[in-house]
């Protein structure tokens, strides 16, 4: 091989790279489900895409954002870094924003004073927790701050969210589920085919 054409080869590879990080950090992340939180949305061994612009691109060494297309919307499902431990990632669902008073009774959320309609949960405790201090089924009402998220994961009796560790700032907010690209049963040991391609809701 001439000088000429492995410099060819390493200016391709090098670029392709460049381009990979560039992606990688503005436009589009491949995330994996590690837990139950999600279900039966996320499924553990779900492999999704999140867009990591949608939200804004944010401006390296700050928390601002710029290019902003749209906000988070309830129902929206997040990545996010963990506010208790920023190098960690989780992936929850907008519950409330900004401005919106929530509050949960006997497992019920409450937005604004009207019971909120949510097909994706899941309770797999028929009891409720009534104990002031167990803010599973029963806390609020709170009034969501500005630029702050209320989270939860869809699988209520079994997920660690906002109920438990309080709001997600927006500068947390790493992007939005969009697809599953690959899904992988651990237990039965092969893929869930029918998963693949499935558009996150």
């Amino acid at each position: 091989m001439t000088k000429a054409k492995l410099w060819e080869y390493t200016k391709a590879i090098v670029t392709a790279l460049i381009l990979a990080l560039i992606i990688r950090a503005f436009v589009v992340q491949a995330f994996k489900i590690p837990s139950g939180s999600m279900l039966n949305t996320l499924q553990i061994g779900d492999h999704i895409l999140v867009n990591k612009f949608i939200y804004g691109t944010v401006i390296p060494f700050t928390n601002k954002r710029v290019l902003v297309f749209s906000k988070p919307e309830r129902g929206d499902i997040i990545v996010f870094k963990y506010p208790e431990d920023p190098d960690r990632d989780f992936i929850k669902r907008v519950i409330a924003i900004e401005g919106d008073i929530i509050h949960g009774k006997n497992g019920d959320v409450f937005i604004n004073g009207r019971k909120l309609k949510e097909p994706y949960a899941q309770h797999t405790d028929p009891t409720y927790k009534t104990n002031p201090i167990e803010p599973r089924d029963n806390f609020g009402p709170f009034l969501v701050p500005k630029d702050k998220l209320f989270v939860m994961g869809d699988n209520r009796d079994q997920s660690y969210d906002s109920r438990f560790w309080g709001y997600v700032d927006m500068s947390m907010v790493r992007g939005k589920a969009f697809i599953i690209y690959w899904s992988w049963d651990s237990v039965n040991m092969r893929p869930r085919l029918s998963r693949i391609g499935t558009i996150t809701r």
